[in-house]
């Protein structure tokens, strides 16, 4: 499973290495600077955007870079867990959504 973390002035986004081969993602660090906005993933459908490079099992877990028009989504979501929304600004990826065991322990230590 992911982990998506902050620290004082980081967000950091870190895979196992099993998740870094299947769904072709590395660790990633960004600046809270660049975070505009956070909340709780309701359902996957209406958060996902473009074609997928990465590990797809629809409905069941989505890991990888969602692509669109000028539009960059980092994703790694499972069937019935918990995860939020991160909106980013200036970066390589436009939004992450991410699994967590506490997304509202998460959202409340980002910028608003």
């Amino acid at each position: 499973m992911a982990t998506i973390a902050v620290d004082r002035d980081t967000l950091r986004v870190t895979f196992p290495r099993k998740e870094k081969l299947l769904g072709l993602v590395r660790d990633q660090e960004f600046p809270l600077s660049s975070v505009t906005g956070a909340r709780l993933v309701g359902r996957w459908r209406d958060d996902l955007r473009g074609l997928r490079v990465g590990l797809g099992l629809p409905g069941v877990w989505l890991l990888g870079t969602w692509v669109g028009r000028g539009h960059r989504q980092l994703v790694a979501l499972r069937r019935n867990r918990p995860a939020v929304y991160v909106s980013l600004r200036g970066e390589k990826y436009d939004e992450l959504l991410i699994e967590t065991d506490d997304p509202t322990g998460i959202i409340s230590r980002l910028p608003r």
